[in-house]
């Protein structure tokens, strides 16, 4: 699948977000799209994820997939830190 149907959730106002993932959707014709976030914005993006298949495409859209991971990397400081990341799959119910 092209990298292009992935939604990085972060600071923007919610239904930016739920927006993006309805346009992949309506106007682009995705048949998935990836909802992508870390730590702290996880539960957004469940939240976004959510909203966009219950609300906004009713009975079309449901979730095929949850993956969670997390990452290392090297912060400001050069500590070590790890952060939670998860990618959750919506696609168009056949």
């Amino acid at each position: 699948m092209a990298e292009d149907n992935s939604i990085f959730i972060g600071n923007r106002p919610f239904m930016n977000y739920v927006t993006g993932v309805v346009m992949q959707f309506t106007t682009k014709g995705a048949e998935e799209v990836i909802v992508k976030a870390r730590g702290k914005f996880i539960a957004r993006a469940v939240d976004v994820s959510e909203v966009a298949a219950k609300r906004f495409l009713e009975g079309s859209v449901g979730v095929k997939d949850i993956k969670i991971d997390s990452e290392e990397f090297e912060n400001k400081e050069g500590k070590q830190v790890r952060v939670s990341t998860i990618e959750i799959t919506l696609e168009k119910n056949k």
